[in-house]
């Protein structure tokens, strides 16, 4: 039987990533020997579903491009993983038709929640997907990073309106439906019988500093990031918040 290694693509682990991988390792290390059953809802071109197949897990991903799933199938195809990954075109609002229930063990469901039609049952259908025991990472965009870049650079009325709005949406011109905090994205995945076990800020500082200093000690900005990422308020403020959850057995 094939078993799975907890090792992931080092290359893509960087300051705006570190903080989501260092909570999937761990879940990886719980599950050590066993090749997991994943479902990356919104999965793009594969960001993390291929180095998950490199660890030996089977990935299924669900994504609305049919662009980004050809991009998907020819880098698993160049990673030695084409067998271990599948791609279904469909968004999260289809989710509940495209997925076995009781059937996954790891869901991803990154820069999904602020965009779709009713996030409720989007979750729902994550919810449903999952073994009992099985968790999600959920990665959503934050609300007072939102709220903070827009005043900065000057975008005051439009920063008013991210306080103002129940949903953390902009105006008309706002590419995304809705941002979370903290409280409201563990409250939408508890209201689907998932408890949420550990909360961090993604991109805390990477968002902000200039080229020149990221790319002057890389290893430095990782570091401090997930220092920061599970402390508020720096966690707070981070332009994505991220969630992992898991059903009740």
């Amino acid at each position: 039987m094939e078993t799975a290694s907890t090792r992931t693509a080092r290359p893509l682990v960087t300051a705006r990533t570190a903080a989501v991988w260092a909570v999937l390792r761990r879940e990886l290390e719980r599950h050590e020997g066993r090749a997991l059953t994943v479902l990356d809802v919104g999965g793009g071109t594969g960001g993390f579903a291929v180095p998950l197949a490199e660890s030996g897990h089977t990935v299924t991903v669900v994504d609305a491009s049919p662009d980004a799933l050809a991009a998907l199938t020819r880098r698993a195809a160049d990673a030695g993983v084409a067998a271990r990954i599948r791609a279904v075109q469909g968004d999260g609002d289809a989710l509940a038709g495209l997925v076995e229930p009781g059937s996954v063990d790891l869901i991803l469901c990154h820069a999904v929640l602020e965009v779709v039609d009713q996030p409720a049952d989007v979750v729902a259908a994550i919810t449903a997907a999952l073994r009992p025991g099985g968790a999600v990472s959920v990665l959503v965009a934050g609300r007072a990073a939102a709220v903070l870049g827009r005043a900065i650079n000057g975008h005051l009325r439009s920063a008013s309106a991210l306080v103002n709005d129940p949903e953390g949406h902009a105006g008309a011109r706002d590419t995304l439906r809705r941002r979370y905090d903290a409280e409201t994205a563990a409250a939408l995945l508890s209201a689907a019988g998932l408890e949420v076990e550990e909360t961090h800020g993604v991109r805390v500082l990477a968002d902000l500093l200039p080229a020149a200093v990221l790319e002057e000690d890389p290893q430095a900005l990782l570091d401090l990031e997930l220092a920061l990422s599970a402390r508020p308020p720096f966690r707070d403020i981070a332009s994505q918040l991220h969630l992992f959850a898991r059903r009740r057995s």
